[in-house]
Order: structure tokens, then C-alpha cells, then sequence
């Protein structure tokens, strides 16, 4: 599990589990195997590297990064703790929360970081770390370490910073700046082709701010390549509740942007006249090292949706597998959901622009969801499951590459918010199970038959004496699934559930 959401279509599934099954996963012996305790909140999801060689000995390894800048490894079976790296440079601490309570109290390590296991002499963690220093300075630096002792490597980490040509939010002469205080790494990062990607979130919104995608050589963390997607405009941060850029296989990343600019008279080839794509669902290329929007969709009313805070950019993009339509035409499709409770399928290759009068893509759910979507999708054997805020979890079923107009099942559970992004467990296409958080001042851990959510195979509220109990809740938490394991992180650690001795 070595990125958020367990690969780049960001589909939450680990299909190779199979110690976890339906009829093992119950209160009588399934439960909480113990707690990892860190010294920070824990936003970015833990990532696992299975079978890896850590002084001298072979470990499972769960990572954990906390919002005090420290970077952990745990041996993912026992607890033991392996290492643990501050990234914080003398006389600095992690970021205040900028007067916004989104990321709180402090802002650290906030983005799910990404591991590449054939990177560097063991295997590279990437991740991007807030601090304050003595002068009241804010940094963002993107550090490169690791994986079997913590340490540096390429020569990091990097101060993350970026301009882009443009008369928008924050500029100068010509050029738009990424003020590093301005901003924080809500979203998970992303590497692709060898690159290594950050999208940027602005503190609430507060202004100034615009939105950039930053790319940076895996190898050298050298900037590669640099995106603003509102550089003659404001706002179109990307939060998504901490969902990343999900990627294609060729390279491609999609994305879905908060509230902002978005011009409404479009050139000769249906692109905003000035470039500015608030509220869009993006095609991004990432050909010949230059990011670029290379295709989008934008609904019929986004400019009203903008206005009151109503934007696609809350939730996360999904790239789904190929599928076949009526036809017998192969489609390469996505999805992507946010606050106006509608759910968007695009053709990824036409993914529809800008229509005043319609919103011309290839499916639209309008209303499927009860509440605004803070989180991300998963996808499995042919169904895709969302839960919105203050709603049940939905599954989705897709036939002739369309989804299901309505749900094909639903939990019984109602989540509050944020709602709840799952994650699943197969073995292969069977023994689906789908493992969502339910966020409160305890968690609760849920398992569902991804065959029908209306079965409920755990909780952890129900075993008794509270023996199972997770933890504070921490709102965009995403459960990560491998090796028989489930592990979920909290305000101040990991809880670890598995099957009972």
C-alpha cells in the first residue's frame, strides 16, 4: 500500500487480501490488535511495505507522518517502532493553523505521502512537510527519505517554490507567486512517470490564492513542471479531503478544483479564454515534463455554484477500469463527485468542457447523494461505492459502462461528517469487503459484503467492554487495508485490528 488509496486510479482496493473474509470478519474473532502512538494528529493515511529488510531483519512496515513533522516506521505486525525522523530544522516548529480550522492546531505533515520501493538504495518515501522558523517565516519542503532508516536522500529536501505567468491572485509583474505560507499540501501526493506531484490547498479561503500543481523529479526533487490553473483569476485551490491527483496508465492526471474563476466565453477550441478553470473536472497532461489542462468538464451552472462555495473540489476523482458500452465500444471513463450531491462520469477522452445550457459528459447522477461528497469513491468489481456527508454508503453497479441510477444496496449507517471514504479487501473478485470510519469523538470501524452493504459484518462499537475502541475520530481518515490487517489512523496514533489470536 505505497499511495493514497492503494494505486494511482485511487480505486481503495487491495484485491490480494486474503486472510480477511466475510465469514471471518466478525465481532467474535475479528477486533483491535493494539495501538501505535505518535506525537501528532494523523491526516495522511498510513501506508505498508510487506517483506522488507530493515537492519537486518525482515518486517512488515506501516508508515505513519503526523501534523508535528515526524515521520514514523512500525513494525506493522507488532508494533515495534523501527525508526522515527523529525523534519523539522533547528529553531522551527510545525505551521500554526493560519486562522483556519481545517487543519488544526498545528500543520505539518498534512498529504498522504507516496512510496516508490525501487527508488533509491532501498526504497524512497516522498512526502511534504509546514514548519514555521524562528523569524516567522513558513516553508513547505518536499523530502525524499529512506524507507529502511529514515534518512535523506537526493540531496533534499526541497523548498517548494513557483511562479507562473499570469495577472491572478498573488501576482507581480507579470507572474503569479506560490507563497509557501499561503497554502498547505491537503492533497495526497502522486508519482507518475517518474515525477512526483503536489496540488495546493489555500487555508479556508482565505486570499490570496490560486491553484497550482507542482511536479517535482522523483530522482533529483528538481521542479519538473508547474501548473496554475487560475493564473488570471482567484481561488480553485485543490482540498478534496485529501485525495490526490488520480493518474492514468498513460500518464494523464485528473482532478477536481474548488470554487473559483472560471470564464464562461471560451476560445476557438472550448477552453476558458483566459485559462482559468474554477470548479472544473481536469485533464491534466503531463507529456514531455510540462503540465497542461489538455481537456475538462465544467457544469452548466458553475459560476452560480461558485458563488456560494458550492464546489466539485471537495471530493476526489476516480479513474475507473476500461469498460464496455452497449455498443461493444471500449470507454476510458472517470468519476468524480462534490458539495451539489451529483454525481459526474466523463469520457476521459472527451470529457465534454463548457455548455451554458447542459452538461454535455458521457453520465450524470443528479442527486444521487444526500449530502455534499468529502471524500473519495472506491471501486470494485464492477460497482463503485460513495458516502456523502450525513448519508448512507451507496453502491453504484455498472452495466454497458453507466452506472446504476440508483443504488444497487446501502449501509443501514448513516455517517456524519465528513461522511466516509472506503476501502476495500478481495481476494481476487471474491471475498469483497468494504471497511469504512465513522468520524465522531470515538470512531467506529465498519466492514460491509461489498456484495450488499445491508449486511454488516463488524463494528467496532458492538464488541464488549469497549474492547475494540478506535480512538478520536479524525474527519478524512482513510482505513488501510494489507497483510490481514486494518490499521486507522486518529488524533494521536494508529489503532491496528486484525484477526483474534
Amino acid at each position: 500500500m505505497t499511495t493514497y488509496h492503494n494505486d494511482n486510479a485511487r480505486t481503495g482496493l487491495n484485491d490480494r487480501e486474503t486472510a480477511l473474509t466475510p465469514a471471518k470478519v466478525n465481532v467474535s474473532s475479528f477486533g483491535k490488535l493494539g495501538f501505535v502512538a505518535v506525537d501528532g494528529k494523523v491526516d495522511a493515511q498510513p501506508l505498508v511495505l510487506s517483506a522488507l529488510s530493515v537492519n537486518g531483519a525482515t518486517h512488515n512496515v506501516l508508515y505513519v507522518a503526523t501534523e508535528h513533522d515526524s515521520v514514523y516506521a512500525f513494525d506493522a505486525d507488532s508494533g515495534q517502532t523501527l525508526w522515527r525522523v523529525s523534519l523539522l530544522r533547528a529553531g522551527e516548529t510545525p505551521s500554526d493553523n493560519r486562522g483556519c480550522g481545517q487543519v488544526t492546531p498545528e500543520i505539518g505533515i498534512t498529504a498522504t505521502p507516496v512510496i516508490d520501493r525501487g527508488a533509491g538504495p532501498h526504497g524512497t518515501i516522498y512526502l511534504v512537510a509546514m514548519s514555521k522558523d524562528a523569524g516567522g517565516a513558513y516553508h513547505q519542503r518536499l523530502h525524499a527519505l529512506d524507507v529502511t532508516t529514515g534518512a535523506g536522500l537526493d540531496g533534499g529536501p526541497t523548498e517548494i517554490q513557483a511562479s507562473y505567468p499570469g495577472t491572478g491572485d498573488g501576482g507581480s509583474g507579470g507572474r503569479v507567486i506560490f507563497d509557501p505560507g499561503q497554502y498547505k499540501e491537503r492533497d495526497a501526493l502522486s508519482l507518475a512517470g517518474g515525477v512526483v506531484y503536489t496540488a495546493w490547498a489555500s487555508h479556508c479561503d482565505q486570499r490570496p490564492y490560486t491553484g497550482w500543481v507542482i511536479g517535482y523529479d522523483a530522482g533529483t526533487l528538481q521542479q519538473a513542471s508547474v501548473l496554475d490553473i487560475t493564473p488570471n483569476g482567484n481561488d480553485a485551490a485543490f482540498w478534496n479531503s485529501g485525495a490526490g491527483p488520480a493518474a492514468d496508465d498513460q500518464g494523464n492526471l485528473y482532478q477536481l478544483a474548488g470554487n473559483g474563476t472560471f470564464e464562461t466565453t471560451l476560445d476557438a477550441n472550448g477552453f476558458p479564454s483566459q485559462q482559468d478553470y474554477g470548479n472544473a473536472f481536469l485533464k491534466l497532461s503531463t507529456g514531455g515534463g510540462k503540465l497542461a489542462v489538455s481537456d475538462y468538464f465544467n457544469m452548466f451552472n458553475t459560476v452560480a455554484e461558485s458563488d456560494v462555495d458550492e464546489d466539485l473540489g471537495s471530493g476526489g476523482a476516480l479513474v475507473l477500469p476500461d469498460l464496455v458500452d452497449g455498443s461493444g465500444s471500449i470507454r476510458h471513463l472517470a468519476v468524480g463527485a462534490g458539495k451539489d450531491q451529483n454525481i459526474y462520469v466523463v469520457d476521459r477522452d472527451d470529457m465534454g468542457k463548457f455548455d451554458p445550457n447542459r452538461n454535455a459528459i458521457w453520465q450524470e447522477l443528479p442527486g444521487a447523494l444526500a449530502g455534499a461528497e468529502f471524500g473519495m469513491p472506491a471501486y470494485f468489481n464492477g460497482t463503485v461505492y460513495y458516502g456523502a456527508v450525513g448519508d448512507v454508503l451507496r453502491a453504484y453497479s455498472i452495466r454497458d459502462a453507466k452506472l446504476s441510477n440508483t443504488p444497487t444496496s446501502t449501509t443501514s449507517t448513516r455517517f456524519g461528517y465528513p461522511g466516509t471514504t472506503p476501502g476495500l479487501s478481495a481476494d481476487g473478485v471474491n471475498n469483497g469487503i468494504v471497511w469504512a470510519v465513522e468520524n465522531g469523538p470515538t470512531a467506529v470501524l465498519h466492514a460491509y459484503d461489498a456484495g450488499d452493504l445491508g449486511k454488516e459484518l463488524y463494528n467496532s462499537a458492538l464488541a464488549p467492554a469497549d474492547r475494540d475502541r478506535v480512538g478520536s475520530g479524525n474527519k478524512f481518515i482513510t482505513p488501510t487495508i494489507a497483510n490481514g490487517k486494518v490499521y486507522v489512523g486518529t488524533a494521536d496514533g494508529v489503532a491496528v485490528f486484525g484477526l483474534l489470536p
